[in-house]
């Protein structure tokens, strides 16, 4: 999208079903885990730019041996730095005693990142900095290997200060009020009680040092997540692993964030994504499965792999965002979804440009909306080749005219992605920021219509400040901006960083409407009816700011949206159309989480965040609600 927001963060895990002497004879090397681990990650870059953290964990080791490996960066290149952290080590053995790196034994007792389970993260932060405290995986502590935790995870938690106060209610301090560290002390509690449990069960039947094994083998994750999560709101993928080698990926009960896994008889492996793990483990899509909603996906120390129910399903709503611009986009679903939100405006376009293909320049602006702009070309074209069959026989047109007439594609936008906007003074810094993109020149006409598709406007700020201005440059007589996208009315709190209502342009113009219309009285009746909300248990809640948007259709603030992002002194029409919420749904028939766009949250944590957002907008609180 042409305007910057911080989304997902992406998990790998990987668990080795085999000792490592198998992976070292079949593949030729002892570091086979690292390397499927570097490309999971890599393969997800999209999905992490803050930082990026990796832990492994060594079953078999021994008493007094480091068996938990963990490093995290909040580098500029996170990964890079994660991994070349990880091989120095190696590269230094290589150099002064290479025959140690086929020495499995050797390695596993002195080398840190040896192991059999993995777990990597890679983090967009929606909240706190940027330090390297903020980075996953965390890592719980103890002597105890069965009470020791780390975790990952690419989600948010709607009610964190709840979460928050059950730690209170148990008796603990914690340090922070953050949904990661609440998480990971909630499961860390009952993992704590689990071991407690089996630990009393066999106390005085066999000796202590024996019953470490017992809860080892004993231990049930299904048990400790459901007491863990039972008050949890939000979108998660939350990955953990225990200290002796039990690991597990829990998925939300509305499938809002996305996890996959595959297994074979060497490797269990889970991601955010589905085709990184077809990349690195050559698979076919049609053998990796998606976690089930509400399910977790248990790995046991002995290898055994069970997927179990562990929080009451809710509806289906897997976000339609993640189809269109959060994933890498290289699914072969999502590639596909992709190419029909770009085919369904077809008709629309076709209206607005009064069908005059001859005079328009079709293009697209960030690289996410090139496969929309595919679909939306091969719509066009199916209208051209619809056409031409009517006049065929028209003996008025010219055959070569109906044959030769084409859509005209070109490469017009092009970011600078080397370009900073680093001067503070206000006139100096807007002269930066409109020149972000640069265009092709000597391409578009005076009487053209220059088509330009984006995946989703959100803000509108880099359309008005520089995209819209740098187009005008080329002189045509009609911009039309084409979201693949319907209009986002309401902020998000699942894990992406769009939180605060007033940011939204299209809630910007129905406000602008609204005081047009002289319906102030409205605005404040809305927000009375929010403030109202906020007092009731949040299952009993309901959206009230549907109410802004109710007067309006969604061609009059697509409208308003154009008049708000029209830059001063240009010349050309500016129109900006947007995709239908029916059309999306046809595009993405099995991932309806569509809140938004339409208000419609699948917990209710959701209604809770949305009636609070809009609170803060009008006391003029610049914070996020939740």
């Amino acid at each position: 999208m042409s305007d910057s927001i911080k989304h997902e963060c992406g998990v790998a895990m990987l668990r080795l079903l085999k000792p490592l002497e198998y992976y070292l004879k079949k593949y030729g090397t002892a570091f086979y885990g690292i390397n499927k681990m570097y490309l999971l990650m890599q393969k997800q870059h999209n999905r992490g730019q803050d930082g990026a953290g990796l832990a492994s964990i060594n079953i078999n080791s021994k008493p007094g041996q480091r068996y938990i490996s963990r490093y995290r960066s909040n580098s500029a290149k996170p990964i890079q730095d994660v991994f070349e952290h990880v091989n120095a080590r190696f590269l230094e053995l290589k150099e002064n005693n290479p025959k140690k790196l086929n020495d499995i034994a050797w390695l596993k007792q002195n080398k840190a990142f040896i192991g059999e389970l993995y777990l990597g993260h890679l983090r967009y932060g929606t909240y706190g900095g940027n330090s390297i405290e903020n980075c996953h995986p965390f890592l719980r502590q103890s002597n105890w290997r069965t009470r020791n935790l780390v975790l990952a995870g690419n989600f948010n938690m709607t009610n964190s200060d709840e979460l928050f106060n059950h730690l209170l209610e148990l008796g603990q301090h914690p340090k922070e009020k953050s949904d990661t560290v609440t998480i990971l002390e909630k499961i860390g509690h009952f993992l704590d009680e689990e071991n407690d449990r089996i630990y009393y069960d066999y106390k005085g039947k066999i000796p202590k040092q024996k019953i470490s094994t017992k809860i080892s083998d004993e231990m049930d994750l299904q048990q400790v997540l459901l007491n863990s999560s039972k008050h949890w709101d939000g979108g998660y993928l939350m990955c953990g692993i225990v200290g002796h080698g039990d690991m597990f990926a829990l998925r939300d009960p509305a499938a809002i964030r996305p996890g996959f896994y595959y297994h074979d008889d060497e490797v269990v492996v889970i991601t955010s994504e589905r085709p990184v793990i077809q990349t690195a483990f050559n698979v076919s899509c049609e053998k990796i499965k998606e976690i089930e909603r509400g399910h977790a996906l248990i790995v046991k120390k002995d290898g055994t792999i069970e997927q179990k129910a562990v929080v009451k399903q809710l509806q289906r709503k897997s976000c339609s965002f993640e189809r269109i611009y959060f994933s890498r986009g290289n699914d072969k679903d999502i590639y596909f979804e992709r190419k029909s939100l770009g085919r369904k405006l077809c008709p629309i376009v076709l209206r607005k440009l009064n069908y005059d293909i001859k005079n328009t320049v079709f293009s697209f602006i960030p690289n996410t909306a090139e496969v929309s702009f595919y679909g939306m070309i091969e719509g066009i074209e199916n209208y051209l080749i619809k056409e031409s069959l009517k006049q065929i026989n028209n003996p008025k047109k010219k055959l070569d005219e109906i044959i030769c007439l084409k859509p005209r594609v070109e490469k017009i936008a092009i970011k600078d992605a080397k370009l900073r906007t680093f001067i503070t003074q206000d006139e100096s810094r807007d002269d930066l920021v409109a020149h972000i993109y640069d265009v092709t020149y000597g391409i578009v006409k005076t009487e053209d219509t220059l088509v330009m598709i984006d995946d989703s406007i959100v803000r509108g700020t880099t359309l008005r400040q520089s995209i819209l201005r740098i187009l005008d440059r080329l002189g045509p007589k009609k911009i039309i901006i084409v979201s693949s996208a319907p209009q986002i009315r309401y902020p998000d709190c699942y894990g992406i960083d769009m939180a605060k209502m007033g940011d939204f342009i299209a809630f910007q113009a129905a406000i602008s409407l609204h005081k047009e219309n002289n319906n102030d009285h409205l605005i404040t009746s809305v927000y009375n009816k929010c403030k109202a909300q906020l007092l009731l248990p949040k299952n009993k809640m309901i959206n009230c700011v549907k109410e802004i948007y109710k007067p309006f259709t969604a061609d009059q603030i697509s409208q308003k949206i154009s008049e708000l992002l029209t830059p001063k002194n240009i010349n050309a029409k500016i129109e900006i159309i947007y995709q239908s919420i029916e059309d999306l749904h046809d595009s993405c028939p099995h991932h309806n989480g569509d809140w938004y766009f339409t208000g419609d949250y699948p917990t209710p944590g959701g209604n809770k965040v949305v009636n609070q957002s809009f609170v803060n907008y009008i006391e003029g609180n610049n914070s996020r609600a939740y």
